[in-house]
């Protein structure tokens, strides 16, 4: 498994090749912060952690590139609740 997390803009969503799959979090631009809004992991790859490295990979890309957060997905806002570090970049 590539566990990568690369931004597609194109698409609104970080995404992480998983085979011939692709898991992924969706999200849209508000006055430059990140706000994410849902979260994608193919139903056959569940209860792997695919959720819980994506996560990681996407706050290590918002972290990289000076931006912050605002969590509207209910997977990301548990992830987070259990992360705080970080929580640094998470606002609203």
């Amino acid at each position: 498994m590539d566990d990568r997390v690369t931004e597609n803009t194109a698409a609104r969503r970080f995404e992480m090749a998983i085979g011939d799959t692709i898991a992924a979090a969706y999200y849209r631009l508000e006055d430059g912060k990140v706000v994410l809004i849902h979260t994608d992991v193919p139903q056959q790859l569940s209860g792997q952690g695919i959720g819980s490295k994506l996560a990681e990979g996407v706050f290590r890309q918002i972290r990289e590139s000076g931006r912050q957060a605002v969590v509207r997905c209910s997977f990301m806002t548990g992830w987070v609740s259990r992360h705080p570090e970080v929580n640094d970049l998470v606002v609203g």
